[in-house]
């Protein structure tokens, strides 16, 4: 996962939305979001290599959503660190506990930002940042630096996600647009993170479009304050077009 927009208790109606591209190399095996029949509780996509996932919610209205940090390293342990998304949603901690668990032995896994939360509270941690953040009702945006860092698609995302959620009657739909913008930063204005400075800029749009990589599926949730959830998922190809796309509506349960 590339880039994740949160609205958290912004909305009156809504104390989450949120918005998110995935970016992958195409021959990594994934499938598609649905309910894990394994963990039916769990509506997730799945990634067949590594076996967690990058964003998921369950029907108690717990939900995580990752990105990794450019330039971090290997994995020390040969862990995915998708199993720290799936390791959430599957446990009843709190997400200021688990996230504080993670923090005990994050420094297993490759360079990760991980957010966990639930209908009331939200945290964030990056086991290249110090500390776990509980986080107050506001917009933020994470790509593969730390939390809100201004990166350009970061902020330009963040942008056009707090002006959609703002507009009368706000649907869900009106976010697609935000994930599907493919312009890239103006030279010089991206950040230079050790990439030769074409793939830099490449990188630097909100969905990406290269060679073998890209945004794979964008992703739409929103929890209502009535217990109401909607998630929807886009999917793909190499070529940048569609191939697929999911809607799931839930009621939350105890």
């Amino acid at each position: 996962m590339c880039l994740i927009v949160v609205g958290h208790c912004m909305h009156p109606d809504y104390p989450l939305v949120l918005a998110a591209n995935r970016d992958e190399y195409y021959q990594r095996p994934t499938a598609a979001a649905d309910f894990w029949s394994q963990a039916p509780e769990i509506l997730a996509g799945r990634d067949l290599q590594g076996g967690g996932t990058w964003l998921g919610v369950t029907r108690q209205g717990r939900w995580a959503a990752l990105t990794n940090v450019r330039g971090a390293g290997p994995v020390p342990s040969g862990y995915s660190r998708g199993l720290l998304v799936s390791g959430f949603l599957r446990s009843t901690d709190a997400p200021q506990r688990y996230l504080a668990r993670v923090a005990r032995w994050g420094h297993r896994f490759a360079g990760f930002n991980l957010l966990a939360g639930n209908c009331s509270e939200l945290g964030s941690f990056s086991n290249r940042d110090a500390g776990v953040r509980l986080l107050s009702p506001g917009c933020y945006g994470l790509s593969n630096h730390l939390l809100d860092s201004p990166w350009p698609k970061v902020e330009q995302a963040k942008k056009q996600f707090k002006e959609a959620l703002t507009r009368p009657g706000f649907k869900l739909d009106y976010l697609w647009p935000v994930l599907s913008d493919r312009r890239l930063p103006k030279a010089g204005s991206f950040p230079e993170t050790g990439l030769d400075p074409d793939l830099e800029r490449a990188l630097g749009a909100i969905f990406v479009q290269i060679p073998g990589y890209g945004t794979r599926c964008s992703t739409l949730l929103a929890i209502g304050r009535d217990g109401h959830v909607n998630m929807a998922e886009r999917r793909y190809a190499a070529d940048g077009t569609i191939e697929g796309e999911s809607r799931f509506a839930f009621t939350l349960v105890s």
